[in-house]
């Protein structure tokens, strides 16, 4: 018995004329009469009188037709279980991301492909505070933020430490201190090179972490000037024939070794705690089905990720675009 024979059956029973039954599925009289004509022979009685000028139900149809009825409704459940079954395991989950996550976000994505290959990954790009507001929302489920959120309206999220993520001092590649024995180096150093770093409104904890820092290193840095982009602020750290002291900045680690600057070096810290925490942002209630592989990827992704530069420094990884007018801007 085949269920297309089944859905014939049933239609013909409330048509009960084979020539509008066919018509109601779209084929040809001939192909409904030969599928009942099987069906009866597997049954082995007929199902329909058609002695008469009226096609009729015979006794064993009247039986048969809420049975068949059962049938195409169990089918209709079978594939909506299956339906809903496949679109949980293709799922989208939606992650807001920054730039400068560099190879954290890589084993991130490598681990959930493996922990869920089910699950699509719709990365999203946008502001600290946008990211929040989103994940509150719901229009993502969950979002990558480094340091303490900004502002307020953060009650219905929770925050997942993952990994730190240290900075990198960014000097002139002609700099002495670039081309020191040494490949790190200690803020003290860099008291007279002026500094460019985003405002505080932008970026407020990687700028109370870097002021902190140099206060605490016995000075108050210098301020340089303030550059529209992250590639003017590269470029005028690199720019030749500046100033002996040039100008220095800072960038994340985890992303400068996907740059190719020659013009400047990307110097560790000589000192711990020049680093902020990257946490998860999610929903306290009603958290995405996708939640539970995401956070066991980002907790096997192997924290510590370094690669020498090609100038023999650690390369290290460049803040994200800053607003615009706004200096260099390692994005949270």
């Amino acid at each position: 018995m085949e269920l297309r024979q089944v859905r014939y059956f049933v239609m013909v029973a409330q048509e009960l004329h084979f020539g509008r039954a066919a018509e109601r599925l779209h084929i040809v009289q001939s192909a409904v009469s030969q599928q009942i004509r099987r069906l009866e022979r597997e049954l082995g009685t007929e199902l329909f009188d058609r002695s008469a000028r009226q096609v009729r139900l015979t006794a064993a149809g009247t039986r048969f037709l809420p049975e068949a009825r059962a049938l195409l409704v169990a089918e209709e459940r079978a594939r909506a279980v299956v339906a809903e079954l496949t679109a949980g395991r293709t799922r989208t989950l939606r992650l807001g991301t920054s730039t400068g996550l560099g190879a954290h976000l890589d084993r991130v994505l490598d681990a959930l492909a493996q922990l869920a290959p089910e699950t699509a990954v719709e990365l999203v790009a946008a502001r600290a505070r946008e990211r929040l507001a989103r994940v509150v929302t719901g229009d993502l489920d969950a979002a990558f933020l480094r340091g303490d959120p900004d502002g307020g309206g953060h009650d219905g999220l929770r925050f997942v430490p993952l990994w730190q993520d240290p900075l990198v001092a960014v000097v002139p590649a002609r700099h002495p201190l670039a081309s020191a024995a040494a490949d790190t180096v200690a803020l003290a150093d860099l008291a007279k090179v002026p500094l460019v770093l985003t405002g505080r409104r932008t970026n407020r904890a990687l700028v109370d972490l870097v002021v902190g820092a140099c206060h605490d290193a016995g000075f108050t840095p210098v301020p340089g000037p303030r550059y529209g982009s992250l590639d003017d602020t590269l470029t005028a750290i690199g720019a030749p024939g500046g100033a002996t002291e040039g100008l220095w900045t800072v960038v994340y680690a985890a992303h400068a070794a996907r740059l190719s600057t020659p013009r400047v070096a990307f110097l560790p810290f000589r000192a711990p705690g020049m680093e902020l925490t990257t946490s998860l942002a999610v929903r306290r209630t009603d958290p995405p089905t996708g939640l539970a592989p995401l956070l066991a990827a980002c907790t096997s992704a192997p924290d510590g990720h370094r690669d020498a530069a090609p100038n023999g420094h650690w390369n290290a990884p460049m803040p994200s675009e800053p607003e615009r007018g706004s200096p260099s801007d390692p994005e949270r």
